[in-house]
């Protein structure tokens, strides 16, 4: 219903010649509700209660309702329902739109645009995408954080998971989870331009070796948009709108401590406000429509995708050194000059280091710019050779600090710290130059 002040507008863009059409696509109402103003002279009087009529939205509600848009200004009236019919609220929607109407106005208008979806039969394609929560990340002290979107095109079955990456890696685990929760792949998987999985060269997009082999590796066909076409995959653009109007903002009452446990959450919110709720363009619940799409999914892989990120390194003499991310990591001090594997398994805090098939070490993730990790056989064994025979006069001094030396020294095998060096007995030598006098 329009206000007052609308109908004002409604008035003055009528004098100025605007078409009944034009006023209604630039106040968000429908034409026969514009024309029907005019002709009246005017909007309908506000319904007054009946006598004795106790409001759905009384004094506690009110106070509530209150105190939430407080803590968030921006919750969607359906996140004030969910969380006051928890506790207890057993009024209509329509009564708590009402009221919010009343204490901040109306929140926005629909877009005046026309749409139609795109119709896709069972199993015939998916669509993904990367969705930027850094903001939030930064407000809740997460760091860096990004929300991998998927969704089944028919049923609308979709996975949200969030990650503090969107490389290759993370691009691959999202969707291994996604197929794992739809218990199948859809013949079809379509994005942008992702610039983790390929290039654009000459206008054409072109997908990397790699995702080209995980694709296969699934069976399924990989497709990319055209520029500047996000209507072909508004089915996983547009979920990403209720996830920051919505979800986030409920998030934000009592923000998770971290991206665990706000994946935790992501997934119980879907699974109890999302899945089981008629869906807008198809009138049925995403996961009654999973369970015809299910059987025409194909098979999950017997042995799951290796997600990893995966990179070759060399170690460069003299240090048993191989740099991951601006931190040096040990490698065995025999392996210097041999080309090494490095395996980091996403989100696993793990950094595995591989040589010729077999895993060599796995060191604990370090944060970015620290100093090196040692294993500390590794250590052990590069200080056996810098005090081989030729150098056994250099010992370490127990509980001296260790130092960054920088790679790439090319003169000798310096572990760092402090050395003991005894001092030269020159009473052991005699001085001349050896000859006894015969080159004199």
């Amino acid at each position: 219903m329009l206000t007052q002040e609308e109908y004002m507008d409604v008035i003055a863009l009528r004098r100025q010649g605007w078409t009944i059409n034009q006023i209604a696509d630039a106040v968000g109402a429908h034409p026969a509700t514009i024309s029907s103003w005019l002709k009246k002279g005017g909007p309908p009087s506000k319904r007054q209660p009946p006598a004795g009529h106790v409001p759905v939205i009384d004094e506690r509600w009110a106070t509530r309702v209150s105190a939430l848009l407080e803590a968030n200004p921006e919750l969607l009236g359906t996140s004030i329902e969910r969380i006051i019919r928890a506790e207890g609220f057993a009024g209509s929607y329509e009564s708590l739109v009402r009221h919010l109407r009343e204490v901040r106005g109306v929140r926005r208008r629909h877009s005046p645009g026309v749409s139609v979806p795109i119709e896709t039969d069972p199993g015939a394609e998916f669509q993904f995408d990367w969705s930027d929560c850094c903001d939030w990340g930064e407000t809740w002290g997460l760091g860096d954080l990004h929300c991998f979107g998927a969704v089944l095109c028919y049923s609308r079955r979709r996975s949200w998971w969030f990650a503090p990456s969107i490389d290759r890696a993370h691009t691959f685990e999202g969707l291994v989870r996604f197929f794992e929760d739809v218990g199948g792949v859809a013949a079809i998987g379509r994005t942008d331009r992702m610039g983790a999985l390929g290039v654009t060269r000459g206008g054409i997009f072109r997908f990397c070796p790699e995702a080209i082999d995980f694709a296969s590796y699934h069976g399924f066909a990989l497709k990319a948009c055209r520029a500047r076409d996000a209507k072909r995959k508004g089915k996983t653009e547009r979920p990403f709108g209720e996830l920051n109007a919505s979800f986030m903002q409920e998030m934000a009452l009592d923000p998770p401590s971290s991206i665990r446990e706000l994946n935790t959450r992501s997934d119980a919110w879907l699974s109890t406000y999302v899945h089981p709720r008629p869906h807008r363009a198809t009138g049925e619940a995403p996961e009654a429509r999973l369970s015809c799409e299910a059987p025409l999914l194909g098979p999950l892989p017997r042995r799951r995708y290796d997600t990893a990120r995966r990179e070759p390194r060399v170690a460069s003499a003299p240090l048993p050194l191989i740099e991951v991310d601006t931190v040096p990591y040990s490698v065995p001090p025999e392996l210097v000059g041999a080309t090494l594997e490095i395996r980091i398994p996403v989100d696993a805090g793990v950094l595995e280091i591989w040589h010729r098939g077999e895993l060599v070490v796995a060191h604990t993730l370090a944060e970015a710019g620290s100093g090196p990790v040692w294993d500390p056989a590794h250590r052990k064994a590069a200080e056996a050779i810098a005090l081989s025979p030729h150098r056994r006069h250099l010992q370490l001094v127990p509980g001296a600090q260790q130092r960054s030396v920088p790679v790439g020294t090319p003169s000798r095998l310096d572990l760092g710290g402090d050395y003991d060096v005894e001092e030269i007995d020159l009473a052991r030598y005699e001085l001349g130059c050896g000859c006894n006098g015969a080159g004199r």
